[in-house]
């Protein structure tokens, strides 16, 4: 059962969407129908999650019906309707709030080409239900389609079939033929341009980003082919990249047939683009089969990390796979670390316990990245051949299937383990606490010299004579990462007047160098964290940032004036990480410091 949803997957249903709604840029709201044909199983009462909607009518087979809203919840409020046993189709009439979570809307001023407004939806993982009232669970899955009108100078796409051209009306129709749950139903409106990639695949982006991002993702067509040469075919149709403005708050979202992605991983040189190769992966793990609740998230996010490991080795490279392997165990290690000294350590097993919590809660590292090494656990027990065949043929048995952990479990031992005389300790990486004694340790020859390089610094080289020219963004990365805790002015101008590294376009190395400056509180930075943490809204970076700066009063009262003037610039997802991160109150007066 999931906890997360008024719906009952074995109760009344939702089987198909049909959605016809309008976007209004000038007063922010969403308003239309959404109809689904529905199949009642014995039941009197359909429910659906709403969460801040105002819900005007509602219809079954056509005819108006009274129906019930329940109180208010941290799952938002059930819309009860009732319905016969031979009932087919509901109605709903609605408009979005103020309170609708899911929604971003950004002034022509946030965006790239500040001409237009903008607007984005994130449904992961119960915010569907802020735009369109549906069941809301990663348990119930559903085909739709979409009728968008937007203002005619703006151009709609969707997680479904897309247009590649503007519409003249402002009136975009889309289909998504294949059943996947809410969370993964997403909407984009923006002044967007298109450019193909390969045969199936493409890129969408504002008018002024949109060939820089056609050059950054230009092997993604290579990664499709890749990926499905290791698990099978794409089921999907296209896969194309949309490139939101700065203020989206992950690395990018697995929305099917179109990755939402931040802009951070447009660097100027196809460094950061394993992004892609993770989402396109999902397209498998995920989206194919996905988490029957959010329990069970591992599932999908392991599986991916794993996936993404096996793209990224494929086309660039053991050594390149090796790299990412260490940075996410040394993201794991800092999630491990922090989640043991909060005294939350059942939030390490990869089994979660989210009943009365949100879920988002459990987005951490301990998904990806312990999940990802149980699975390379479980490939070096039966070797990498045997292992693919079994991944293969997971995918193939449950496609367009919920899956939960135990369900897995049965299944691993059933066609892995078994048959194969493996010995597991499957309780102490499933239901029990951090990193168990036997997982895979990751190795990196490119970083041990890169750890010799940093030694060569702290015994006094002159960081203009250390030998990174070849250097990759996961090499500097791991070097500014490895710095010494203690650092003076001297020894950060000596790094920064060699690598301009204040200065550097590189969003993860501009990231990791921040933090450093923080931690030394070195000034001649702050004025470049300010614009950062003004301007990129995603949650991989804003926390390590912000939780350096409330270390010292000093960075506290500086942390919250930043926030004061940022918090606008972040999506609802990020704002509420941030906002009890800093013991938020928009009361409190302005710092000084």
């Amino acid at each position: 059962m999931d906890t997360h949803t008024h719906a009952s997957a074995s109760a009344a249903r939702i089987t198909h969407l049909d959605l016809d709604v309008q976007v209004a840029m000038d007063t922010r709201t969403i308003s239309g129908t959404a109809g689904y044909a529905i199949r009642p199983n014995g039941s009197d009462t359909i429910f659906l999650d709403t969460d801040g909607l105002n819900v005007a009518a509602v219809r079954v087979d056509g005819q108006p019906v009274e129906f019930q809203l329940g109180d208010s919840t941290l799952l938002g409020r059930a819309l009860g309707i009732p319905i016969k046993r031979n009932s087919k189709q509901i109605a709903v009439d609605y408009k979005t709030t103020s309170d609708a979570k899911a929604l971003q809307w950004l002034s022509p001023q946030q965006t790239a080409d500040r001409k237009h407004p903008f607007l984005f939806t994130q449904g992961q993982a119960i915010l569907t239900r802020t735009w369109i009232p549906v069941q809301d669970s990663p348990g119930i899955r559903f085909t739709y389609n979409a009728r968008v009108k937007v203002p005619a100078e703006l151009m709609a796409v969707m997680s479904a079939a897309n247009p590649q051209q503007r519409s003249a009306e402002g009136v975009y129709t889309f289909s998504m033929e294949q059943a996947i749950p809410a969370y993964l139903i997403a909407l984009a409106v923006g002044d967007l341009d298109f450019r193909p990639l390969g045969e199936r695949t493409g890129v969408y982006a504002e008018r002024s980003m949109v060939e820089k991002a056609a050059w950054e993702f230009a092997d993604t067509e290579r990664m499709l082919e890749a990926a499905e040469a290791l698990y099978g075919p794409y089921r999907w149709g296209r896969y194309d990249v949309i490139v939101l403005p700065p203020s989206f708050p992950f690395g990018g979202m697995e929305n099917p047939r179109l990755t939402f992605a931040t802009p951070t991983i447009i660097a100027g040189d196809r460094s950061l683009t394993a992004l892609i190769a993770h989402e396109l992966a999902h397209s498998w793990s995920g989206n194919l089969v996905t988490n029957a609740t959010w329990n069970d998230f591992w599932l999908n996010e392991g599986f991916t990390v794993y996936f993404e490991n096996r793209i990224s080795e494929a086309l660039y490279g053991e050594s390149h796979a090796g790299m990412l392997q260490i940075l996410g165990r040394q993201d794991l290690q800092g999630t491990l670390a922090r989640l043991e000294t909060e005294g939350h350590g059942a939030d390490t097993h990869l089994r979660l316990h989210l009943e009365g919590r949100d879920p988002d809660d459990g987005m951490t590292d301990i998904a990806y990245e312990k999940g990802f090494a149980f699975l390379k656990l479980l490939e070096a027990k039966v070797g990498r051949e045997k292992f693919d065949a079994f991944l293969r043929g997971y995918f193939d048995t449950f496609a367009f299937q919920s899956m939960t952990t135990d369900r897995f479990l049965t299944y691993l031992d059933e066609q892995l383990l078994a048959p194969n005389n493996v010995q597991l300790d499957i309780t102490a990486w499933v239901d029990g606490p951090g990193l168990p004694a036997d997982a895979p340790t990751p190795v990196s020859d490119k970083f041990t010299k890169v750890d010799a390089e940093v030694v060569r610094w702290q015994q006094g080289t002159a960081a203009a004579s250390l030998n990174t020219k070849e250097w990759s963004t996961f090499e500097w990365m791991h070097f500014l990462r490895h710095l010494p805790k203690d650092l003076t002015d001297a020894q950060l101008n000596d790094l920064d007047n060699a690598f301009g590294l204040t200065k550097s376009g590189n969003a993860e190395v501009l990231a990791a160098w921040l933090e450093q400056c923080i931690r030394n509180d070195h000034d001649v930075a702050y004025p470049t964290l300010d614009r950062f943490l003004n301007t990129v809204g995603r949650r991989k970076f804003l926390v390590p940032l912000y939780t350096e700066l409330i270390a010292t009063e000093k960075g506290r009262l500086m942390a919250q004036d930043i926030y004061r003037s940022s918090r606008q610039n972040y999506h609802a997802v990020a704002v509420r990480t941030l906002d009890e991160l800093l013991a938020w109150s928009a009361n409190k007066p302005p710092a000084t410091f």
